[in-house]
């Protein structure tokens, strides 16, 4: 299997596409991305500013579900969304746990089910509308985080298209009872990617022929631990601690035990009190950290995760990758009925400090020998950190 998916050189497997690619050294790059969590988009966002850097003249768009605001304040003046539901992902409730049922019921719904009046096919639809929006935009090569429709529709306007990421929903959806034949038909349309660039960390990739492996992509903070600790008031002599659960949220944990910590301060962005009241003010051992104002004094997300000691979060490969990269230790949990859970976790030593703590040592707030711990581990070396300019770098190359 290995040597089938071996890498067979940059010529795209069409030939059609290489009597294009001369019309197409300013068209569009589009790219697809997957709705589901931050990490997709966090790591593609990073791809697409260093393809930008190196092209500052290229235009890029993104056709996807993700927030606004993040490519607002992230992304270079080159790339603009578009909104799309380009995928369904996996659904959750609460960022811990799956409704495995409902996850592949969605997504079968998405690929095969029908709508309107004369019964047509959502998903030949779905092609033939990103085909003519792909016609549109004049795009010229097609990259996916990694939503099937993306794969489907660069291959169906005959575009040079790369698939980008560390695991297949194919591979997801098969883990899933019921999720069978869902695997078999994302894996037929995965086939037809001219390229894969593979992430650490990674699982699937079996139906794509041409996979070449690619450095992390993760966002570096270039502000020094100290510069961020006095913008925003905190102790330069004190370990800190971020919790840091996404976009779908936790129970809250046990703030009263998080305020007694010793020798810690732990910072509480999007935790409220039980009341609802926000915690505005700092209170023993918790300090507020407001994400507005962080990035209208012109800080980042990775700038934080630079000045903290600790992150405590779910593994996730963003997550992951942003503490490597910055030097910082992760105190990782369960998260349910994930495929991609064991290999992050078996990842993980290679990469940074880690350790785990049950979900109910989390939610009752008794963190402190946890975070004496993961913080007494030696520290692995530091991994190689220029993934995204190695793919930006492959992906021009594709694209002529």
């Amino acid at each position: 299997m290995a040597a089938a998916r071996r890498a067979r050189g940059t010529t795209p497997r069409n030939p059609l596409l290489n009597d294009r690619l001369a019309d197409r050294l300013v068209s569009t790059l589009v790219a697809y991305i997957s709705g589901h969590g931050f990490g997709h988009a966090v790591r593609t966002l990073a791809l697409l500013n260093a393809v930008a850097d190196l092209r500052p003249d290229l235009p890029i768009v993104i056709r996807a579900g993700i927030p606004a605001w993040l490519v607002e304040k992230t992304a270079r003046p080159s790339i603009r969304l578009e909104p799309l539901d380009a995928d369904t992902g996996a659904v959750q409730h609460g960022s811990l746990h799956v409704d495995v049922g409902e996850t592949v019921r969605r997504a079968v719904q998405f690929m095969t089910g029908r709508r309107g009046a004369a019964g047509t096919p959502d998903w030949p639809r779905r092609v033939d509308d990103e085909v003519r929006a792909l016609e549109r935009l004049r795009a010229g090569c097609v990259v996916a985080d990694l939503p099937p429709l993306g794969i489907a529709a660069g291959h169906a306007a005959g575009l040079p298209t790369v698939a980008f990421g560390n695991f297949t929903w194919d591979w997801i959806y098969r883990a899933y009872p019921g999720g069978a034949a869902l695997a078999d038909t994302i894996g037929r349309i995965y086939a037809d990617a001219d390229l894969a660039l593979r992430l650490p960390m990674w699982g699937g990739f079996e139906t794509m022929t041409d996979v070449e492996d690619v450095p992390l992509v993760a966002r570096v903070s270039a502000r020094s631990r100290d510069e961020v600790r006095r913008a925003f008031g905190w102790p330069l002599d004190t370990p800190l601690v971020l919790p840091s659960f996404g976009g779908f949220g936790i129970r809250t944990p046990d703030l009263d035990r998080l305020a007694r910590l010793d020798g810690y301060h732990v910072l509480v962005p999007d935790l409220s009190t039980p009341g609802g009241a926000s915690l505005l003010a700092p209170t023993g051992s918790l300090l507020p950290l407001d994400e507005t104002r962080m990035y209208a004094m012109g800080f980042r997300y990775e700038d934080v995760v630079h000045a903290v000691d600790v992150v405590v979060s779910k593994p996730g490969y963003g997550i992951i990758s942003e503490c490597a990269a910055n030097g910082t230790a992760l105190l990782y949990t369960s998260r349910g009925d994930f495929a991609e859970y064991p290999v992050l976790v078996q990842a993980m030593p290679d990469l940074l400090r880690a350790r785990f703590i049950d979900q109910e040592t989390l939610f009752t707030g008794n963190w402190q020998a946890s975070l004496d711990a993961v913080l007494a581990e030696p520290a692995p070396p530091p991994p190689r950190l220029d993934g995204a300019t190695v793919a930006a770098h492959r992906l021009l190359r594709i694209r002529g």
